[in-house]
């Protein structure tokens, strides 16, 4: 007997939606929910949080004030969000490219 399911979170709801919005732009994203919020996790310092209606993201670092910048947009535009959050993704991979490990590609010398 299989236990009762819940209804989706208005979170997690917002997360699949923005995973199939990247997904559209081929990033292949994973999710994760728990504790009243869901996470959409992209690359190497880049998660986005669902939460209060928005998702939330790591965009930069401030040096001069010594802390992170963040990025939000709301729930209701999805696809708008994936298009932002994509920019961020390219940007990422172009400072932390994949490991040799995964990609295959022979060790520099």
């Amino acid at each position: 007997m299989q236990p009762p399911t819940r209804p989706l979170t208005a979170e997690e709801h917002a997360a699949a939606a923005l995973a199939n919005a990247l997904a559209s732009q081929n990033v292949s994203v994973d999710v994760h929910d728990g504790y009243g919020l869901a996470l959409v996790s992209v690359w190497v310092g880049l998660v986005v949080w669902c939460h209060g209606g928005r998702y939330w993201w790591r965009s930069a670092w401030d040096a001069r004030r010594q802390r992170v910048i963040y990025a939000w947009h709301p729930f209701i535009d999805p696809a708008r969000a994936a298009d932002r959050i994509a920019l961020r993704y390219a940007q990422l991979r172009k400072a932390h490219p994949f490991p040799t490990q995964v990609t295959g590609a022979p060790p520099c010398a």
